[in-house]
């Protein structure tokens, strides 16, 4: 039986089904189900509920709503934030939706109200309201719910429909269920199908509880055996039948008595295995006592190799493994005959120092070759936590020793070489400073008796060979800068560097590309173009890397045109690594006015670097371009206040600078450029302009100046000397103060370059300026 009803709003439910005489309340975020409440409330009209077939439809159309739906009055209306509404609604009867109404703000349907039949007109009914008592109150008992008022619906409600929709909002909770009672109209239909569901709802809730009971069970039984076996631990320790334990323990004394250790480790290791006797087997106390005693055990405290003191062998060891670096090989000779002589003296602490590339951690894998003593590196770059060199509290959960006894425990040895690598990179922070950590374990006074948190127990370092290595001496700080005995690893020479390549880089690359010895041949000219044009660095990284395209290159030509073997030769060289990358200054053909050239040191070796100056009519503005740091620039200003200052000495105006301008200029202004050392260079070059005398173009100096024209000593004499002989120079003018350096310069530079040491800055004028006479 059912009555038609017109336009009622509808909204689309998603995920929820309304019974009649229910009372709910749920969320509306979509702007037509806002509008289709606003519309009821206004018109105080009823609203028709149906759950939706498709729960991701965002506009529904008639087919993706379920035809039966409920009829309900809206009650109560709560706002929320981002436009969401809380609607609380009374289910009132069943509808039936005939159709969707055109309207634009929100949807609305032609609805007809169902009726239902009374009591009365179903045949029988009352046995089917009794057996779904039974099977309710049934489901109640087996899901252990304490809401056992819940029957009383039984009594309180007398309209049987009303009385079979209350009980399926109670025990439904799959949504497709519910539809489907909700759709049927027949009251004895419609709780046929809720016995049916109370059944199955039973049958899940009974295997639930039997798969609680058996997990419960389950977890109990293995409660029991952990007490069962640990008690049994307890009687067998009693007794001594833990067998397994007890050789352990035996195994640990044993290797107690074979160990030769120092008193107080000896001590120290057997109060931990009396502890260990005491402890659990497999307790976690017990772990912790193992992996103590394997530490103490594993450290070689007492177990050393035998130095090499002959000098002879080791100088030939060195010598055989690094072309070069005289002094520090010198150094490590002197070391060796020292101990040599007094059989007594504590390892020294060395730091190279040096750009990356130039052979730091292979010399010192050499000196531990040459000195017969085992290697081990530890690289310190980055590190930031102290525990890393003092190790970790034993109270500590997964405390370990620091990474000096893991060096010795690697070792084997308690005088190894041990490389600190990258002492300039250390770290710090809240977890503590690890170059404070550092001083003591450096300082061959203390280190003796170097105590590490885990161990607990003093270490002798003295008889460590300690080697740190840096790029820069800058970021080390002063006390542990002062622990080390410092040894300057330049770049290599232009020379040294074709030396290495030809007796060092080759060798090992053709035997990398396992290349028999004559199926790849280089020239000598082609090693030192590639050293020029290919390579622009401190150490031999980038030389060895394109040495090694050379040798692929040419290996995939002989296998292509099948050859049995390839010479390289300098005109070559392009084909195969392609265009030249690099170029070096070389001295002007002609002399000519304000162009002087001057000397720099560069990370990757010397190089020359031209001044220019121009003289123009102005008002005495100096102009400086060429991207010049400070001291530079400093630099510049000195040299035009000393030229001012001494203008009539030159045959210059002593009134120049107030009607001319000059300009100096440093070329390849994108290169940034500074240093203490271009003071003269600037000086010849001002003077050149404003004298109109032109400068020798095959000089080149070096040397600051002061504002009384005394010329300071500067650095890196001989990589600027190397630079200036590659450039085709003859005469280098250098500081007097630099004489003590000139024995540094390779003899093949030396012997083919003119040096004059000089004072004063007129000294420089009357060798570089052609007709410029200072009476000095």
């Amino acid at each position: 039986m059912s009555e038609k009803i017109t336009s009622l709003p509808l909204i689309p439910l998603r995920g929820i089904s309304i019974f009649p005489n229910m009372i709910i309340h749920f969320d509306v975020g979509r702007e037509k189900s806002r509008a289709a409440i606003n519309a009821a409330m206004e018109n105080q009209t009823e609203i028709f509920l149906s759950t939706q077939k498709d729960y991701e439809i965002e506009d529904p159309e008639f087919d993706d709503i379920y035809e039966i739906g409920t009829i309900c009055k809206v009650k109560q209306i709560i706002k929320l934030p981002n436009d969401v509404i809380r609607v609380l609604v009374e289910g009132i009867d069943r509808g039936r939706l005939i159709k969707l109404v055109a309207n634009e703000e929100y949807l609305e349907g032609e609805i007809e109200k169902i009726f239902e039949p009374a009591n009365e007109e179903y045949e029988g009914i009352e046995a089917y309201v009794n057996l779904l008592k039974k099977g309710f109150n049934k489901y109640i008992k087996a899901s252990g719910s304490a809401r056992n008022n819940v029957m009383s619906i039984f009594d309180t409600i007398k309209n049987y429909s009303e009385l079979a929709d209350v009980v399926a909002s109670y025990i439904i909770v799959d949504e497709e269920k519910r539809q489907e009672v909700l759709q049927e109209i027949d009251c004895i239909k419609r709780i046929e199908k809720l016995l049916i569901i109370i059944e199955k709802e039973i049958d899940i809730l009974n295997i639930e509880k039997k798969i609680g009971k058996k997990i419960k069970e389950s977890v109990d039984k293995s409660q029991r055996e952990y007490y069962i076996r640990e008690q049994i631990k307890v009687l067998q320790e009693e007794i001594g039948e833990n067998d397994e334990d007890k050789k352990e323990i035996d195994k640990y004394e044993d290797r107690i008595k074979k160990a030769k250790l120092p008193k107080h480790v000896r001590e120290k290791a057997e109060s931990e295995l009396n502890r260990l006797k005491s402890a659990s087997g497999q307790g976690s106390e017990s772990n912790v006592i193992r992996t103590y005693l394997d530490w103490i055990l594993d450290i070689p405290w007492n177990k050393s190799t035998k130095d090499n003191f002959n000098i002879n062998e080791a100088e030939e060891t060195l010598n055989k493994d690094h072309y070069g670096l005289e002094e520090v090989k010198e150094r490590i000779i002197e070391y060796l005959a020292v101990k040599q002589y007094t059989n007594s003296l504590k390892g020294p602490i060395l730091c190279l120092v040096g750009p990356p590339g130039v052979g730091k951690t292979s010399i010192a894998k050499s000196i531990a070759n040459a000195t017969n003593r085992k290697y081990t590196r530890m690289s310190l770059g980055g590190v930031r936590d102290e525990a890393e060199i003092r190790g970790h509290r034993k109270t500590y959960v997964g405390a370990i020793p620091g990474r000096l006894a893991y060096a010795l425990k690697e070792a084997k040895v308690n005088n190894p070489l041990i490389l600190l690598d990258e002492i300039d990179k250390l770290g710090s922070d809240h977890r503590g400073n690890v170059a404070d950590a550092l001083l003591e374990v450096l300082d061959s006074e203390q280190n003796n008796t170097f105590r590490d948190h885990y161990l607990e127990l003093d270490m002798d370092l003295s008889k460590v060979l300690f080697i740190t290595t840096a790029n820069s001496l800058d970021t080390i700080p002063g006390p542990l800068l002062d622990r080390m005995e410092i040894i300057e690893v330049s770049g290599y020479t232009y020379e040294e560097k074709y030396h290495i390549a030809k007796g060092y880089l080759l060798p090992k690359l053709l035997k990398e590309h396992k290349l028999e010895e004559g199926k790849f041949k280089i020239s000598e000219a082609a090693i030192k173009d590639i050293i020029n044009y290919y390579t622009r660095e401190a150490g031999v990284r980038s030389l060895e890397r394109v040495l090694g395209k050379l040798i692929r290159k040419s290996l995939t030509e002989m296998i292509k045109n099948n050859k049995e073997s390839i010479t390289i030769n300098a005109n070559r060289i392009e084909k195969y690594l392609g265009n030249k990358i690099y170029t070096f200054d070389i001295k002007d053909k002609e002399d000519r006015v304000g162009v002087v050239k001057g000397m720099a040191w560069t990370a990757a070796g010397g190089d020359t670097l031209p001044v220019e100056s121009v003289v123009m009519k102005g008002t005495g503005k100096l102009t400086l371009t060429g991207q010049l740091g400070d001291v530079m620039q400093e630099s510049a200003k000195i040299a035009f206040g000393f030229v001012r200052a001494n203008a009539s000495k030159y045959g210059i105006k002593e009134d120049f600078y107030k009607n001319t301008d000059i300009h100096i200029h440093f070329p390849e202004g994108a290169i940034k450029k500074d240093g203490p050392s271009a003071g003269v260079t600037i000086i010849t070059s001002i003077v050149s302009a404003l004298t109109n005398k032109k400068v020798r173009s095959n000089v080149a100096m070096t040397g600051e100046v002061t504002l009384t024209g005394r010329v300071l000593a500067i650095g890196g004499l001989k990589e600027k000397s190397i630079a200036a002989f590659r450039a085709g120079i003859e005469t280098i003018i250098i500081p007097k103060e630099n004489e003590k350096d000139i024995n540094k310069i390779p003899d093949v530079v030396k012997n083919k370059l003119n040096i004059i040491a000089v004072d004063h800055v007129d000294e420089v004028l009357n060798k570089a300026i052609i007709g410029v006479d200072t009476n000095v």
